[in-house]
């Protein structure tokens, strides 16, 4: 039994030197430091507060973050409760989900209003991190050219980091990304009927 467990951890310690090896020399290898084009994509639920996620970690770490909402309206935020007392501005849209608005025009208009607060951010060297909240449906819904939306990025200051979000997110802005995760639903609370809860889902 002894025996057994010895070559048990003697195996155990060899998989974990070469996965260590393999971790060291990848990190070894990624010597180019900027910022980056994050995008979260997909169907699935989580998108915005990962986004948020990473701008309390930035906060944390003493960052300059910045925050533009695109479709999302003037109800309560817990992270903008949160985040904006830290100093982080948030410029929101608020002219609700698209289906409620019904007037093209009006939405396009209201884009083009915050679109100009966000491109003043993105060629801003004193922010660090600046979220693109639902940005992908002012490119699917031509609220929003998307090579004026690729201009910008391209153009920032080399060490701010973009985070986009959205659904069905343009294969051009996935291309240009540096790290793209997508969102994948398997179970969602509010399919079985459960309502969305104040804390939790928004």
């Amino acid at each position: 039994m002894n025996n057994l467990s010895e070559n048990q951890n003697s195996s155990h310690q060899k998989r974990q030197q070469r996965l260590k090896e393999q971790v060291d020399a990848r990190i070894e290898a990624a010597t180019e430091i900027r910022g980056i084009i994050i995008v979260l994509t997909g169907n699935g639920k989580g998108k915005t507060t990962s986004a948020f996620g990473t701008v309390t970690r930035a906060v944390g770490h003493s960052k300059k973050a910045a925050v533009v909402q695109f479709i999302k309206g003037q109800w309560a935020n817990g992270e903008r409760n949160l985040l904006e007392p830290l100093g982080v501005p948030f410029y929101v849209m608020a002219t609700g989900f698209t289906w409620d608005t019904q007037n093209k025009e009006t939405d396009r208009a209201a884009c083009q209003v915050v679109w100009q607060d966000a491109k003043k951010l993105l060629s801003d060297p004193a922010i660090d991190l600046v979220v693109l909240d639902e940005i992908t449906y002012m490119v699917t819904y031509d609220y929003l050219e998307l090579d004026e939306l690729i201009l910008a990025i391209k153009n920032r200051p080399l060490h701010q980091t973009v985070i986009l979000t959205g659904r069905a997110c343009h294969r051009s802005l996935i291309e240009m990304a540096d790290t793209v995760t997508e969102m994948r639903p398997v179970k969602h609370a509010f399919d079985a009927g459960i309502q969305a809860q104040m804390g939790i889902d928004w």
